[in-house]
């Protein structure tokens, strides 16, 4: 029967775009995670460098030499 061929591929046609349509959503999905993760590893190697920056310069004149008026060198 002719309307039950149409039917059958009516829903043929749409399983087929469901099908595609899971597929782009799962390299749209793949393709935000991996963004994600890019931004997320940005974030720790900005907050690593911050860190490391303060680290670095509170170090360096934490040590730097204290000298008195007559030129003596002072230890803080």
């Amino acid at each position: 029967d002719a309307a039950y061929l149409q039917q059958q591929l009516q829903i043929t046609l749409e399983e087929e775009t469901g099908i595609q349509s899971t597929q782009g959503e799962f390299k749209f999905m793949v393709a935000a995670d991996a963004y994600e993760e890019t931004e997320r590893v940005k974030v720790n190697y900005t907050s690593e460098d911050t860190l490391q920056q303060a680290s670095t310069s509170g170090t360096q004149s934490d040590n730097a030499p204290v000298y008195d008026s007559d030129g003596s060198t002072k230890v803080v």
